[in-house]
């Protein structure tokens, strides 16, 4: 068994384990317990009524948080000659076609967001094993297959993040920083819930937020009061 650090027996005693905390008090807790040295994430965890194994019972989509992730994320764009200077102009970290796709099939996957135009589509479409499994895959269901890559570009800039439920029910997004304030924290964590309150598929029956937790990227997680959301 892992031996568990002083910081860490610190952070779980100012937890009130037998508690649920309302956003606003989780909001506030996580930078207390958290004691990284770096500008650790803040994480959100959110357990979803759902059978993911079901195609009716997907949850899956983007959100554009009010106040940013934090962190600036490297956009590659996947486009014909005639799109390029658009994507540059909009702040795209990486711009061209073939070069890209040879990259990523050595296995250079070194970006956050792939957007990509349509006709060139077919041309990615063997990258698929790759990208897959890491969520970069351009998709039109989260706006990162489009003509307008500008337009796309800025979004992810602003603080745009795409979420997808996992195989055990589970949805996982970084909503910010431990720098944030408290009430960016609490303002983005409640986007990001009602967003996928939104898309409650109308095949999931009975509690649909089963539960959610916040957590720093070193920190033990902070149960959260589901309550307070429309379920």
């Amino acid at each position: 068994m892992a031996k568990i650090s002083k910081k860490r027996k610190v952070a779980e005693a100012k937890i009130d384990k037998t508690k649920v905390y309302s956003l606003k008090e989780a909001s506030t807790l996580v930078k207390d317990i958290t004691t990284a040295k770096f500008d650790a994430s803040v994480d959100l965890h959110i357990r979803l009524g759902v059978d993911p194994k079901k195609a009716d019972q997907q949850v899956r989509g983007t959100v554009t948080l009010p106040h940013g992730t934090g962190k600036t994320k490297r956009v590659l764009v996947l486009c014909t000659p005639d799109k390029e200077a658009d994507a540059r102009n909009a702040g795209a970290d990486y711009v061209g076609l073939d070069e890209f796709i040879t990259k990523i099939e050595g296995g250079w996957t070194d970006v956050d967001v792939i957007v990509a135009t349509p006709s060139v589509m077919p041309k990615i479409g063997k990258l698929g094993k790759i990208l897959g499994p890491r969520n970069l895959m351009p998709n039109p269901k989260t706006g990162t297959v489009t003509n307008d890559v500008a337009a796309a570009v800025n979004e992810v800039k602003g603080g745009k993040i795409a979420f997808k439920v996992d195989k055990a029910g589970i949805v996982h997004a970084s909503i910010g920083r431990i720098s944030f304030a408290p009430e960016k924290i609490a303002d983005n964590s409640n986007e990001f819930i009602n967003a996928i309150i939104k898309l409650k598929p109308s095949a999931a029956k009975g509690i649909y937020v089963k539960g959610v937790s916040m957590a720093s990227s070193m920190s033990p997680g902070i149960t959260i009061d589901t309550k307070a959301f429309h379920n």
